[in-house]
């Protein structure tokens, strides 16, 4: 797991970019959470070229569903990794729906923020190899959520 010298270090020359595209979003420590999520990276292992995340709308990322994945319905966030076959570091775009954001932290009974961050490592982990369309993958996902989230905020 993570050291708290590891988190509060923030990297000098980031591969982890924030973007507001059509909402704007507030982020405070940013150097810090970038240098984490990048940490996951490398602490699962897993060689990082770039990752944009980019915040938007509802209607943003209904477009992207539909035209990207065929799939008529909102949903938090959609990752994409760019990667080619030969790269042996990922790069990769995050769409993140800041409306979803809200809706289901309060449908969760969650903060916006602890909401906001879960969002922003369960990318990070698909891009690492974790998947969560069988019940026994969600589960080790959320379990790996929990511990960053956990591990990030204390």
């Amino acid at each position: 797991m993570l050291t708290n010298s590891e988190i509060m270090a923030p990297a000098k020359k980031t591969k982890v970019h924030f973007f507001s595209h059509d909402l704007p979003t507030s982020l405070k420590n940013t150097a810090n959470l970038k240098h984490f999520i990048e940490l996951i990276f490398k602490k699962e292992t897993q060689s990082l070229h770039s990752i944009n995340y980019i915040f938007c709308s509802d209607k943003v990322i209904l477009e992207i569903n539909k035209k990207y994945l065929n799939h008529d319905f909102y949903t938090d966030v959609i990752t994409f990794d760019l990667s080619r076959d030969d790269d042996t570091a990922i790069s990769a775009e995050v769409y993140i729906s800041i409306e979803r954001i809200r809706d289901n932290s309060k449908k969760l009974g969650l903060t916006i923020k602890s909401e906001f961050h879960r969002v922003l490592f369960h990318a990070a982990l698909h891009l690492c190899g974790y998947n969560d369309k069988k019940k026994k993958h969600e589960e080790v996902m959320r379990k790996k959520e929990n511990e960053l989230l956990a591990k990030y905020f204390n």
